[in-house]
């Protein structure tokens, strides 16, 4: 007697033995810092319910051959657990795990839908409804390239565009490597001309911006396939033509696209509040305050620490050669600046650890190049601060801050006093070490005051980025 077909919906970790007939709607491979490389995937039932799939290494061989995006099959057996992926493409609260058993076999099963995208709307993005660890298919026109950072030592390529949808919301969009890569190459062929539409898979998304992941997405620009000439028909005709243009704004300038200004993107979602209210909150909290720098908080790891040359992880051994987590074969670890400083508002005072980046922005110098100056002048104590990094204190500073936990991350955003400062991202914390620099939309002026102070933003309401007449004064309440 036949088995019969169990529904993607009912899997859970009862049994092992069961029987799915699905199509594989996307798959694709992951490695490790390790090297080992192990395949995910994404399967969907007659239903339209889907799955998070792991094919592990020690099976890789039997597989990886075999399954083709888009197929239809039916699957035998498999461990099920639960969806404990860091990034998670579908609702699904359990993962379907292949088993030394498990069976396959390709079969043409017209019940069962193509292969499609499930776009996120760019409205939920900015009012900050999506999941933290859920990676979201989107579709948009590219209505601006505000930003390119090419292939440099110690960077990498990434490319800030604004993507537009059909009703007019705008989102920024951070193509990391390998995706701004292919979009430079995309946008710079002379044969290429009109809108350009893209279509960027299980992308994260963060504070109302997007990128690709490191691993699964796919990026699909002006392709021959419905969604996209879907998309494009759709556009105003004139726009249709009309190739995007490179902003001649610096990365401090970046834009959330016209609809908004700098200093509603800088607030969006974030509540104003002064130093001292901030200074006691104990649940997670994005908030934007204003201080000023003051000292340094010497530690017993002087200003600098050692790191990969490509990322700013930290270096296991500052004198060995090494291979780091982003695939960096690192022969010599460089020095990257990690300085705490104390800043207050009033008698309000916070610590912040200003990270590698921030201070080389504001300093207009690398930390290996002041590294190696000190050396060069006689100066081998690594505990001794050198004059230059003095410029990073006794400025008054907007930030924009997310608490969590013992971790918090910051914007930073000079005040009219301090134009010439590039707005940047930090973090405050303690001794933490830096794992990630999060590339996100810095603004232009905002002036934001403690205590009752009022504060002229130059549209009302833009915490929740509302498109409404602003009126012109935000006063922000003392704590209680």
């Amino acid at each position: 007697m036949s088995r019969k077909v169990d529904s993607v919906k009912d899997i859970n970790d009862s049994k092992e033995t069961w029987r799915l007939a699905v199509r594989i709607m996307d798959v694709w491979s992951v490695v490790n810092n390790k090297g080992i490389e192990h395949l995910e995937m994404i399967v969907m039932d007659s239903l339209g319910d889907r799955i998070q799939v792991l094919i592990r290494h020690d099976h890789l061989l039997k597989w990886k051959e075999v399954i083709k995006e888009n197929m239809t099959c039916i699957i035998n057996n498999g461990s099920v657990y639960n969806n404990d992926f860091q990034w998670k493409v579908c609702d699904h609260s359990k993962k379907f795990v292949f088993l030394g058993g498990t069976t396959m076999k390709a079969i043409e099963l017209q019940n069962i839908p193509p292969k499609g995208y499930f776009f996120t709307d760019f409205g939920e993005i900015l009012q900050g409804k999506c999941k933290t660890d859920r990676l979201e298919d989107i579709i948009g026109a590219v209505s601006e390239i505000n930003h390119i950072q090419s292939n440099t030592p110690g960077k990498k390529v990434v490319v800030s565009i604004v993507l537009k949808d059909l009703k007019g919301n705008c989102i920024n969009c951070n193509l990391w490597e390998i995706y701004g890569s292919k979009f430079l190459a995309y946008y710079n062929d002379p044969k290429n001309n009109g809108a350009i539409v893209i279509l960027l898979t299980h992308a994260m998304v963060k504070d109302g911006q997007v990128s690709n992941a490191w691993s699964g997405s796919k990026l699909l620009i002006n392709e021959d396939i419905p969604e996209i000439q879907d998309f494009m028909s759709k556009l105003p005709t004139n726009e249709q033509k009309e190739k995007p243009t490179q902003s001649a704004k610096s990365l401090s300038n970046w834009s959330g696209g016209s609809q908004y200004s700098p200093v509603e993107r800088f607030v969006h979602n974030a509540k104003c509040m002064s130093l001292s209210h901030f200074c006691k909150i104990k649940h997670e909290t994005l908030c934007v305050t204003v201080a000023t720098t003051l000292k340094f908080a010497v530690s017993k790891y002087g200003w600098f620490y050692y790191g990969c040359t490509r990322c700013s992880s930290k270096a296991p051994n500052p004198e060995k050669a090494y291979e780091c987590s982003c695939g960096q074969k690192v022969e010599q670890p460089i020095p990257r600046y990690k300085i705490e400083i104390y800043v207050s508002n009033g008698e309000s005072k916070y610590r912040f650890v200003f990270w590698d980046s921030e201070c080389a922005a504001i300093l207009g110098m690398t930390a290996e190049f002041m590294h190696n100056s000190m050396v060069e002048n006689g100066e081998d104590d690594p505990m001794v601060y050198p004059d230059e990094l003095e410029m990073l204190l006794n400025k008054k500073m907007a930030f924009r801050v997310k608490n969590q936990s013992k971790i918090e991350y910051a914007k930073l955003v000079p005040n009219k006093e301090n134009l010439e400062t590039s707005a940047q991202t930090l973090s405050a914390s303690g001794e933490n070490d830096p794992e990630s620099i999060i590339l996100m939309t810095p603004a232009k002026d905002v002036v934001i005051a403690d205590k009752g102070e009022e504060v002229d933003f130059e549209a009302s309401g833009a915490t929740q980025l509302s498109g409404t007449k602003p009126s012109k004064k935000l006063k922000i309440e003392p704590s209680s």
